[in-house]
């Protein structure tokens, strides 16, 4: 039994989906560009077999195991560490079960359809995940997983990867990366420069993680001019192993752009811990414009993830540390916390800086206009949330009319979940090619021009963005 509908995500139309199908067509076999996701470069490096499905599908992966959570699944059960290293379930073949057994609650959502597409593509599943399947599919994919062709570097191969890059804190010293390419491996694996850690006074062990930078750099990282050179020296570091791009999570989007005097005189406040909340909040502000200004010098592409309340669950966060699916959308508005930025660097056709969003209702009123004139703005593809067929569907519906194609950086899989990049992008190959196959149906899109367009959106955009 297939797993997969061929038609899926298309239009029901007849004719538009013929257009789509032909489109798709087109691109399905492009390479992949995968230019922001989480995925560990130690695999790479080390190319060891993964350990067994439930490492590999299940316990990096908070798309899935949040689902499970919401139903009252302890996220023990599902194998995920505890901080204080506490018991949690580390035999594979339990927290597959308990998976399999819980695997309806996906239906409808995007990681059922990744995970479908996984299943049946790379591992030749031919039966749905559930109860009465889970010990075979197990016994399956840990057989598969044994075997040379699913080493991380054969996947990577067999995906079609061109490049893809992982986020790295400011304060790692890349060894994983250093170790692919002293292997004479051809992979393109490239680190990306993520500074949170060292400037949102608010990040745990912020005053350590300051001292650690000067350290590592011989800067004075209690001073404001030696703050700011420690960071071109790891901006240095990482571009000399390939990054192309820094990476900024923010709770808001405000930036700042004081006089040197006021911001040092902020910095001083915050390294002395002595910064009120709206105080850190400016900090983080003021060293978006300055990382906008660093882009100009070095040439990495800037991106900017705001608008998350991260690790809302106090709980969850005590006992298994952040990352682990409790991000919850804010409110954002982009018009005014970006124009200190924009008004520094915004007409800069040189720099890049990528908007990704979580609040949708600023697409068409605020970031697609934005985008629509700024030369220095791009917007990133639909993000976490909204990375699934009606999110990006969506997107293109909000943004095109004002942002055009051009404007946006095609598409990234943002994930950990190595398996799921091209189910990933295979969805959003699909919805991009049935968006324009509409396109075509209603006389808006010549049909000569979509198959171009289908190509940049699939391809082009993301690597020409990238600096790839």
């Amino acid at each position: 039994m297939a797993l997969l509908d061929p038609d899926r995500l298309f239009p029901t139309d007849p004719a538009a989906r013929g257009l789509a199908r032909a489109l798709h067509a087109e691109v399905r076999g492009l390479p992949i560009i995968s230019p922001h996701g989480h995925t560990d470069p130690r695999w790479y490096a080390e190319d060891a077999p993964f350990p067994d499905p439930a490492q590999l599908f299940v316990v990096p992966d908070h798309y899935v195991f949040r689902m499970l959570c919401s139903q009252g699944v302890p996220l023990t059960d599902l194998g995920i560490p505890r901080t204080d290293g506490g018991p949690t379930e580390t035999d594979g073949r339990r927290i597959w079960r308990r998976f399999a057994e819980n695997y309806h609650l996906l239906r409808g959502t995007p990681s059922r359809l990744w995970l479908d597409h996984t299943f049946e593509t790379v591992f030749g599943l031919d039966r749905r995940l559930s109860a009465e399947t889970a010990d075979h599919s197990y016994d399956l994919i840990a057989d598969r997983l044994a075997q040379p062709e699913y080493r991380p570097r054969a996947l990577y191969e067999r995906f079609g990867i061109e490049a893809i890059s992982t986020t790295d804190a400011a304060l790692d010293d890349l060894r994983w990366h250093r170790a692919i390419r002293a292997s004479g491996w051809k992979g393109r694996v490239l680190p990306a420069y993520r500074p949170d850690s060292v400037v949102d006074p608010e990040f745990p062990g912020f005053r350590d993680n300051i001292a650690r930078l000067g350290e590592i750099t011989g800067c004075d990282t209690l001073d404001w001019p030696g703050y700011l050179e420690a960071h071109r020296q790891r901006r240095a570091f990482f571009r000399e192993l390939g990054a192309t791009s820094s990476d900024h999570g923010h709770p808001t989007a405000r930036t700042e752009d004081l006089p040197q005097a006021e911001a040092a005189a902020l910095f001083g406040r915050v390294v002395a811990g002595k910064a009120t909340p709206g105080e850190a909040d400016a900090f983080r502000g003021q060293m978006l414009t300055e990382m906008a200004r660093m882009s100009l010098e070095d040439g990495l592409v800037m991106q900017i993830h705001a608008g998350a309340w991260r690790n809302h669950s106090d709980s969850v966060l005590a006992m298994h540390g952040r990352d682990k699916g409790f991000d919850i959308p804010t409110r954002t508005d982009f018009v005014r916390a970006l124009k200190p930025l924009l008004d520094a660097v915004g007409m800069r056709p040189e720099l890049t800086v990528i908007l990704f969003m979580l609040d949708e209702t600023t697409l068409s009123r605020e970031l697609a206009p934005l985008a629509g004139v700024y030369p220095a703005l791009r917007l990133g593809p639909p993000w976490w949330f909204f990375d699934s067929p009606e999110g990006m569907r969506r997107f293109r519906e909000l943004t095109t009319e004002t942002a055009g194609f051009y404007n946006t950086v095609g598409f990234n899989d943002d994930t950990r979940a190595f398996c799921s990049i091209p189910a990933r992008h295979d969805m959003a190959r699909r919805v991009d090619c049935a968006w324009l196959a509409t396109l075509v149906a209603t006389g808006r899109l010549g049909e000569d021009e979509a198959p171009e367009v289908a190509r940049d959106l699939a391809y082009r955009l993301a690597r020409k963005a990238y600096r790839l």
